[in-house]
């Protein structure tokens, strides 16, 4: 894309980048000038539905976190999807005229469904046919507008995806607009998730989710200081450190009495998972390994690119040489879908680990392409004869859900994690807001923009992990009682509504009883 195609609004903090287009709809690309840039242009592709009529829309939103909405007005509301559970959001930002204007509307649509049927043997079948869509179609719009007078957002969310999935033009459209006066990415927990997910769904109109993926992917500091919004939400949450320590804590009770140990980390990221087992090698009784840690990470990263890898390894060998263990590290930028035996270093002799934290997801299965790359790299790794593997992923159910299950799913999913941060991190806190859209909304837009190999983020529950490993040979290694005292003690420190239930040999974390992240061993 041009740089004179872009439409650039800049409020200090984020740039929003809007490219034309005559009958797609627009979606903006928030991106946070500090750390992220634009990796790819957005999207150009027509709108997935035939006829496609959608008028010139885009979503942005200002420095103060409300929508700024540049929509042209379509009242065309003929079609609209059915309904959905209610979720009364309280402090809705519509306007005491958009209320007036809405009942006024409801008003109408009642006397248009009390107006008897006219015969259908006198006008003919298709007229009578025309005539029960158009009350069809009267009833979901006097449904829809109920939702939005009484502030319910998820249930108009789920009633724009729905117009999305039906390509219905008018209705999306309409809906949209709609949306844009309830969502800010400071208000709410629902209200900052649901910003997102209606970025996500223009972006699917617009053929764009793919490049705005990439758009926010977080690009990490590269001097000594490693401090990005992953590392803030590392501390304002317990996701990560739960999924660190139980591995960590299956990985020390499998190598306990070995004196050389790999470890091949699939996520290398910044190294921090490994400062505490390092440490605790460094005191354990008899004296500690020698210790080797390939770490992989993803060679589109820009930390990986510039030099990153380098740093985690000097990093780790510092603090290594500081608790008495013998230390050596080897980076390797690879695409999981890339990686082979002989590019993972395994010598004899050696006790190995293999770590899969939060990026099985990643990586591809038979529905998307005839390689299956996720079930080949589990029996790849099988064939290694590792002394323990540990995954951590996700407790969600997004790989091979149709769209709207999907959305759905990603709404329960995410909107329980959005709650979580408000407990350490104020709503007006601006790391917040670069934290939820790095982090969280590039994740989100990924499950609700794409499809095919453009989405990446295909999550599964912890079943389906199970027979993966179950078929690729593995046997289950149950985490040990001590791992679970560790990780309750750790939850204790955030906040009681954070759950740890054990169950067969795994650990779910949750917040109010909602499974979010999984953890468990294999060998």
């Amino acid at each position: 894309m041009e740089a004179t195609q872009k439409h650039i609004i800049q409020d200090g903090s984020s740039m929003f980048y809007h490219q034309p287009s005559v009958k797609q709809m627009d979606i903006s690309v928030q991106t946070f000038d500090s750390y992220c840039t634009l990796e790819s242009s957005s999207g150009t592709k027509s709108h997935p539905c035939p006829n496609n009529n959608i008028t010139s829309s885009t979503t942005s939103f200002s420095s103060n976190g409300s929508p700024v909405s540049h929509s042209n007005n379509n009242n065309n509301t003929s079609h609209l999807s059915p309904d959905n559970n209610n979720s009364p959001l309280s402090g809705s930002s519509a306007t005491n005229n958009n209320e007036t204007e809405l009942s006024l509307m409801l008003k109408d649509l009642e006397t248009a469904m009390m107006e008897p049927d006219l015969d259908n043997s006198f006008n003919g079948y298709e007229f009578g046919q025309q005539q029960q869509q158009h009350r069809a179609a009267s009833s979901a719009m006097y449904r829809s507008m109920e939702m939005i007078s009484r502030g319910d957002l998820k249930g108009t969310l789920y009633e724009c995806a729905k117009a999305v999935e039906n390509c219905d033009v008018a209705m999306t459209d309409w809906l949209i607009s709609q949306l844009q006066q309830m969502v800010s990415v400071s208000g709410e927990p629902v209200q900052r998730l649901g910003a997102y997910m209606l970025e996500g769904l223009v972006a699917r109109l617009a053929s764009s989710g793919s490049s705005i993926y990439k758009a926010l992917r977080c690009k990490d500091p590269t001097g000594p200081e490693l401090l990005t919004y992953m590392h803030i939400l590392y501390e304002a949450c317990p996701y990560f450190k739960f999924g660190y320590e139980s591995a960590n804590g299956a990985i020390a009770e499998a190598v306990k009495n070995e004196s050389f140990v790999h470890i091949i980390d699939f996520q290398i990221s910044q190294g921090g998972q490994w400062v505490s087992l390092i440490r605790a090698l460094g005191a354990r009784p008899g004296g500690p390994p020698r210790v080797r840690i390939t770490g992989i990470d993803d060679p589109r990263s820009s930390f990986a690119r510039q030099g990153g890898l380098e740093l985690v390894g000097q990093r780790l060998g510092k603090l290594a040489e500081m608790c008495g263990v013998p230390f050596e590290f080897h980076g390797a930028a690879l695409c999981c879908t890339e990686v082979e035996i002989e590019k993972l270093g395994v010598r004899n002799g050696e006790a190995l680990a293999v770590n899969f934290p939060l990026v099985l997801h990643h990586m591809p299965d038979e529905s998307v392409t005839v390689e299956n790359h996720r079930d080949r790299l589990l029996r790849l790794v099988k064939r290694l004869s590792p002394n323990v593997v540990t995954l951590v992923e996700q407790e969600a159910n997004t790989n091979t859900a149709p769209f709207l299950p999907r959305f759905v799913e990603t709404m329960n999913h995410y909107l329980a994690v959005f709650e979580s941060i408000d407990v350490k991190l104020a709503r007006d806190h601006k790391e917040r807001i670069n934290v939820e859209q790095h982090c969280l909304a590039r994740e989100v837009v990924n499950l609700i923009a794409c499809e095919g190999v453009e989405r990446e983020e295909r999550h599964e529950p912890l079943g389906k992990w199970r027979s993966r490993f179950h078929m690729a040979g593995f046997k289950p290694y149950p985490l040990s009682s001590y791992v679970n005292a560790t990780i309750k003690g750790l939850l204790e420190s955030y906040s009681e509504k954070y759950t740890l239930e054990e169950r067969d040999g795994a650990l779910y974390l949750g917040w109010k009883n909602q499974p979010l992240i999984t953890s468990c061993a294999w060998r």
